[in-house]
């Protein structure tokens, strides 16, 4: 009997193994071929939403195979070459506004387009909605969704997520820990329930990324560096939580929009310098942060060639002319687009004084005495929305004294093995390569990296005196790749605050009465793209893979904690489309690709 029974299951193994090594042989129960292998890449981080999409690909017909990445630098690397044929990850809309939902990742060349999607529609649609008022482009944005998955099957949607953050509120006041749908998590204000451990301990955090992509704020967009760049480069503009343009905590004290929506007006503070690194402490360099280094930030930001590996570049590509404004006498003249009357008005109705005069030199700068720089942004045609971008990271404002200085390579002969960009994490991470040569214009600077954390102070020069100011002398970021060991050390108060808790691991914060569970609907959807280069440049396999995933089984793995998503837009419009799964066209589309194939 045992003999027997050895035998069956060798012949079962092997009859396995035939099966999964072949393409073609596979039948469904409805006798369509199916069977078409395809490799699926993701993170560690992500590994249950690999699973969900492997086994629901695996239950129509397919042969899957997971690419697991431990982190998001080799997942970047091997989506970058194109190792994949459908990648699964997620994108924050982080500036608020639908544009930024949809140009880098579908556009044409768009800096985050490294799936292949070339579509002159999708390009149309995308442009049209860009000069469309909100009244105007829910529309627009509906019919650019149907081309996206209905029609052309690019993107595949899992869901909508939820921000949920995990704060140790025995330590930290809570009501100083925002939690917004798209910001990073803000450290500046943030405080210790006891008032003395300011100057002396550390805020202790997490982030699961060691590797950073870049601290140049224009060379990177990804979970490695946006909360990092977000809180040691200002912008000119910020954001509410619930992603609303202000100019409060920005280096603006206000702003304004001219007449025809195509002309933008910044007045600026005087009261930020740049800090930098001296014997491995945040010192002031005496240098304003002003009107000329805007001026620089921006026209860099704006030009994909002005570094290599810009990976914002088409965030920005709507501005035309950045300059500064000396003539008083044009703030009088220009109008304003909501009210018609004088932007001078609208400035002045936040500044410490009155604007009495405009200078071009930023050390000139006095707003007590009612001297100001104001900097005017003309942008190709009428895009409201460029202020949600200049609240973006990638628009933080840099030194360009120091970027000069750094950054002295030639960037079409640029070589990786020799030249040192300015913003390269080697350059603060302990060793041989220490060379700290960051000039951060917010609120902390980095001081030091290595495998465990990175550590930051606040920037001495920073609103001083200000609610804007610092209230904790020193960040401590701990890199904690795996959500368990995270919450584990944030129960035992090894760290004070987590920015991502696991739905399955909601109950273990809100039990424990020393931690606080801050939840929100967050402008972040979770997606699979489709590799256009490879297998899936057939569109009825990828309408296969799409009509495969079931979004209310997705939904009900994660007890409901999350939304039903479209797109990237399904956040931010309401198109009212929804995708359902559905095995009959999966079978039809399977059917119709093999018939391509003459099997």
């Amino acid at each position: 009997m045992k003999k027997i029974l050895v035998v069956l299951m060798v012949a079962l193994l092997i009859a396995g193994v035939f099966s999964a090594c072949s393409q073609n042989t596979r039948s469904s129960s409805s006798g369509v071929k199916n069977g078409v292998e395809i490799s699926v890449l993701g993170m560690a981080s992500g590994q249950d939403d690999l699973n969900l999409v492997r086994d629901m690909l695996t239950k129509a017909g397919f042969v899957v195979n997971l690419n697991m990445q431990a982190d998001i630098a080799t997942f970047i690397a091997q989506r970058d070459a194109g190792n994949y044929d459908l990648y699964v990850s997620n994108w924050t809309t982080v500036t608020g506004n639908p544009d930024y939902a949809v140009r880098s990742l579908f556009k044409t060349g768009g800096d985050f387009n490294s799936s292949g999607i070339a579509n002159p529609r999708v390009d149309e649609l995308i442009e049209l909605a860009a000069t469309q008022t909100p009244a105007e482009y829910p529309r627009t944005y509906t019919e650019l969704e149907r081309e996206l998955v209905e029609r052309n099957a690019y993107l595949v949607p899992l869901y909508r997520n939820v921000k949920a953050q995990g704060i140790n509120q025995a330590i930290l006041k809570p009501e100083s820990v925002r939690i917004s749908k798209a910001l990073a998590m803000a450290w500046w204000i943030m405080d210790f329930k006891d008032e003395s451990r300011r100057e002396t301990q550390p805020l202790i955090i997490t982030q699961p990324a060691g590797t950073l992509t870049s601290l140049d704020p224009i060379k990177g967009n990804d979970g490695s560096i946006n909360t990092l760049n977000s809180n040691m480069y200002l912008r000119i503009v910020t954001l509410t939580d619930d992603d609303k343009v202000i100019p409060d905590g920005s280096l603006s004290w206000q702003f304004a929009i001219g007449e025809g929506n195509s002309d933008f007006y910044f007045v600026l503070r005087d009261d930020v310098n740049f800090a930098r690194v001296e014997n491995m402490r945040s010192v002031n360099t005496g240098v304003r942060v002003g009107a000329e280094d805007v001026v620089f930030t921006l026209n860099r930001a704006k030009d994909r060639n002005s570094v290599p590996d810009h990976r914002t570049f088409s965030l920005h590509e709507s501005m035309k002319e950045i300059s500064i404004v000396t003539d008083i006498n044009v703030l009088d003249s220009v109008r304003d687009s909501d009210t018609g009357r004088p932007i001078r008005q609208i400035l002045e109705a936040k500044t410490p004084r009155p604007i009495t005069s405009l200078t071009g030199n930023k050390s000139a700068a006095n707003n007590a005495a009612g001297v100001y720089q104001v900097v005017k942004i003309t942008t190709n045609f009428p895009f409201p929305q460029v202020l949600n971008y200049l609240a973006h990271q990638s628009a933080g404002v840099v030194s360009e004294r120091q970027i000069s200085a750094v950054n002295t390579y030639n960037v079409a002969t640029f070589d990786r093995t020799r030249d040192i960009p300015y913003g390269d994490q080697s350059v603060i991470t302990e060793g041989n390569t220490y060379n700290n040569h960051l000039w951060v214009s917010g609120p902390y600077i980095a001081v030091y990296k290595n495998d465990y954390q990175i550590y930051f102070e606040k920037n001495p020069g920073f609103m001083r005196g200000t609610e804007h100011e610092p209230k904790i002398r020193f960040v401590d970021v701990k890199f904690i790749a795996d959500s368990d060991a995270a919450l584990s050390a944030l129960r035992s108060q090894e760290i004070y605050a987590i920015p991502t808790v696991l739905t399955s691991k909601w109950d273990l914060v809100t039990s424990d009465p020393n931690l606080m569970l801050q939840t929100v609907p967050s402008n972040a959807v979770t997606y699979a793209m489709c590799n256009l280069r490879r297998i899936l440049s057939d569109v009825n396999l990828r309408q296969a893979v799409l009509y495969s995933i079931n979004q209310q089984d997705i939904m009900a793995f994660y007890d409901n904690k999350y939304y039903r998503a479209y797109t990237t837009l399904t956040p931010l419009v309401d198109t009212g489309n929804l995708h359902n799964a559905d095995s009959n066209k999966v079978n039809e589309y399977l059917a119709k690709y093999w018939e391509s194939q003459g099997k």
